[in-house]
């Protein structure tokens, strides 16, 4: 059997975007083991911050627009990032 090969480059190959690796990140930043606590993302952290919190509340993955705790779905999506970076990590 024949495998086609497909030339790859790094916008190809790359399947998250820079705001999507932020806003993973951010999740990561939640305590899993505690729904009672959550993150404050202040007005004076990098604008790339701001913008993934942002982001969260509005996919009502957390809430309130500068973090506050995780929605129900929050935290299932937050569990799934921390087990692809445990997976990921060597």
């Amino acid at each position: 059997m024949v495998m086609p090969y497909y030339g790859l480059t790094d916008e190809t190959t790359m399947k998250f975007n820079q705001q999507q690796l932020n806003e993973l990140n951010l999740l990561l930043q939640f305590d899993l083991n505690s729904r009672d606590t959550g993150i404050k993302v202040h007005k004076t952290a990098e604008k790339k911050t701001q913008d993934a919190v942002e982001s969260l509340y509005q996919k009502n993955l957390c809430t309130h627009p500068d973090g506050g705790y995780l929605t129900d779905e929050g935290i299932e999506v937050a569990q799934y990032a921390d087990r692809i970076l445990r997976v990921l990590t060597p």
